[in-house]
């Protein structure tokens, strides 16, 4: 296969890593439904919540940490309020169980609080609002991180928290979604993994090195001595992430990064999401016409020199996705090599893997 960049057709893709994930011994809609939602963050440019995280999981499994075939959890029912447990199940099944759930209470009452906990790694945050969206609903989810602490606090040296994703979905009539979804940290920590892996540096002002130096290269976020990436935007970075603990751990999972690292590969979720229909509070007519003359004024702001448009959050995912959909999914070789070897490790032939993927 040598060391070119490989670009894979997103069906054979698909293809691909439904064969990976068969190997967990993940129920035929599990297969799938993970599958899709790995591929998909590939085809937005997520790559770092793509099938990049396949290796992770395997870790994860092998410890123990990861529960494939495992559903939503239902602790506490207050209508319009639900405490959810993941039971550390897949994620992608987890986050799309939860999302159906609040939804439905959102639907019939106008607005649903769902607070989740436990749930392993919940991949690109926002497909669950893309969820809601297309269901009609505004949503809002703060979400924290249980694993190794990978992110410094605003004047900090070294790391005590994680990338603790912030994202928000706003539905309009006529046009796609508004999707904001981010990490708290200036890049995300996958971000820099994949930098690893094509041997490049990030831009400067994302990274500290294990002394609490400033640095460019990405290994000080994927092998030891471990460094700790930057919140953006300096304090206000740190107290969005701030939020995302306090909300989406404390609050809704009941538990919040305060520990060493335990050297655990796991990657543990909490968050609590709002949903609310726009219909409920009375004039959702109004809302769509207010909202669309406002996304229409801001893109109508002529662009600076080099941009070619004026965009709103959700626009870059999607030409993306039109982009990759066209001329196939990139790849770097690294981190083919490991999904490669995690997939020998579950028992599944890699040059099945490859010829499925058309790289044989």
């Amino acid at each position: 296969m040598g060391d070119k960049q490989h670009l894979v057709p997103a069906d054979r893709l698909q293809r691909a890593v439904e064969r990976v994930v068969r190997g967990f011994g993940s129920a035929p809609q599990e297969v799938t439904t993970v599958a899709a939602n790995l591929v998909e963050a590939n085809l937005t440019g997520h790559d770092s919540h793509g099938i990049g995280m396949l290796p992770r999981y395997v870790d994860a499994w092998r410890e123990g940490g990861l529960q494939p075939n495992t559903h939503v959890k239902l602790l506490a029912d207050a209508g319009t309020l639900l405490r959810l447990d993941g039971q550390a199940g897949f994620g992608q099944v987890i986050g799309r169980e939860a999302m159906a759930l609040g939804i439905e209470r959102a639907r019939a009452a106008g607005s649903c609080i769902v607070a989740l906990g436990n749930a392993h790694h919940l991949g690109r945050i926002g497909a669950w609002a893309e969820q809601c969206a297309d269901s009609g609903l505004v949503s809002v989810h703060f979400v924290n991180v249980i694993s190794r602490p990978i992110v410094a606090p605003h004047g900090g040296a070294d790391a005590r928290f994680g990338t603790n994703p912030f994202c928000a979905g706003v539905p309009l009539a006529g046009r796609a979604p508004v999707i904001l979804d981010f990490a708290t940290s200036v890049i995300a920590q996958g971000k820099t993994r994949v930098a690893h892996n094509k041997g490049e540096p990030v831009a400067p002002g994302c990274l500290l090195d294990d002394q609490g130096r400033p640095t460019t290269e990405p290994r000080y976020t994927v092998v030891p001595p471990w460094g700790a990436l930057l919140a953006f935007g300096g304090h206000k970075g740190y107290g969005l992430a701030l939020l995302c603990e306090l909300l989406g751990g404390a609050l809704a999972a009941g538990r919040t990064l305060h520990d060493a690292d335990d050297g655990r590969r796991r990657v543990l979720n909490g968050m609590l999401s709002v949903l609310i229909d726009p219909a409920a509070l009375g004039d959702a007519a109004a809302f769509e016409a207010q909202a669309r003359a406002f996304i229409d004024w801001v893109q109508e702001s002529p662009p600076r020199e080099g941009v070619g448009a004026v965009q709103v959050a959700g626009d870059a995912e999607r030409a993306t996705r039109a982009q990759r959909r066209r001329d196939g999914v990139p790849v770097d070789p690294t981190t083919w090599r490991e999904i490669l070897e995690a997939a020998a490790t579950l028992q599944v032939d890699p040059a099945t893997v490859n010829a499925d993927a058309g790289l044989a």
